[in-house]
Formats: structure tokens, C-alpha cells, sequence
């Protein structure tokens, strides 16, 4: 397979520490949620996650990311505006319906690592149980979403050496 040529532009320093910092704490989370973990910390992992999704989208609506190489298919492109959404979407619900969860059970202290409390979202019973449901179901959609953009990722880098994953990478280059 011919390889594509490097595109030169980078993410923005912001993009960058945006996309790797709530990755980590996803992943993290992921792990606590699937694994087992302490749950006072996955709470607080959340409600960052959060704040910052809700910053990175504000970020993100003031700087385009670099266009994808030239030749990049079509379907290639769709994908990627399509994983990106889901990224926003789950970013956004999986802490919500957390939180949702939290507050409906109300046993436990809800805190930012015990630094300061956080509110419980004023919904029933039955929206809390929603919740539950719901978290779990778009957790491991979420997984499912990291574990498929990774092996995009590595596509990219290994396979087509087109330069994209170099793009996100801190300090990264675009030139051989």
C-alpha cells in the first residue's frame, strides 16, 4: 500500500492538553468502572471529565482542527466527524448519568476528591435509576469507542504513515 503524504498542521497546544488529559482520566475510569476501584474517586474523575468535556468543547468551537491529509477517502472523513460527535456525546452523558445515579441514591457523600462538595441533581427515583441503566450501557459504549480509536490511531501511524497521530502527539512532528 503507497503511503499518503505527512500533512503538516498540528492541533492547537489547548486541543492537545484537552485531548490527552481527559483521555487519561477516562481511561482511568474506565478501569476503576470495569475493574473494581474506589468509587469516591471515579465520582471525582467524572464530574473533571465534565468540566473539562464542557471546556474542550468551548475550546474546540474557537479553534478548527487541522484539516486530515490530502486524499484522506470519504468515508474515512465521515468517520471521523461521526467518532468525534460520539466522542462529545459520551464525554458529555456518561458522567451525567453518573451523577444522576449518584443523586438518586443519596448514601454516600458526593465530593470533588474531598476537596468540596458537589450537589445532587434534583430528579427522582425513577431518573436515577434511568441513570444506572444508562451509565452503564454508555460506558462501555465508550470503550468501545477508545478501544476503536486507538486501532484508528495506530492505523494511521503504522500502516498509512500519513502523520495523523503525530499530529496530537505533544511535541509531535510531522516531518520524517
Amino acid at each position: 500500500m503507497a503511503t499518503r503524504p505527512i500533512h503538516g498542521a498540528l492541533y492547537s497546544r489547548g486541543a492537545i492538553l484537552f485531548h490527552w488529559v481527559i483521555a487519561a482520566l477516562v481511561l482511568v475510569n474506565l478501569w476503576i468502572g470495569i475493574v473494581g476501584g474506589s468509587m469516591s474517586a471515579h465520582k471525582a474523575i467524572g464530574i473533571t471529565v465534565l468540566a473539562l468535556t464542557i471546556g474542550r468543547i468551548g475550546w474546540r468551537l474557537g479553534h478548527a482542527p487541522p484539516p486530515l491529509p490530502p486524499g484522506t477517502p470519504s468515508w474515512e472523513r465521515m468517520a471521523a466527524k461521526v467518532s468525534h460527535v460520539l466522542f462529545y456525546v459520551l464525554l458529555l452523558l456518561v458522567p451525567l448519568t453518573g451523577w444522576a445515579m449518584a443523586s438518586g441514591a443519596k448514601r454516600y457523600p458526593l465530593d470533588w476528591f474531598g476537596l468540596f462538595p458537589i450537589p445532587y441533581l434534583p430528579i427522582s427515583p425513577s431518573a436515577a435509576h434511568l441513570g444506572h441503566e444508562l451509565h452503564e450501557v454508555v460506558g462501555f459504549g465508550m470503550a468501545g469507542l477508545v478501544a476503536l480509536h486507538i486501532a484508528a490511531a495506530l492505523r494511521h501511524h503504522f500502516l498509512l504513515r500519513d502523520g495523523v497521530l503525530l499530529r496530537m502527539l505533544p511535541g509531535g512532528r510531522t516531518t520524517r
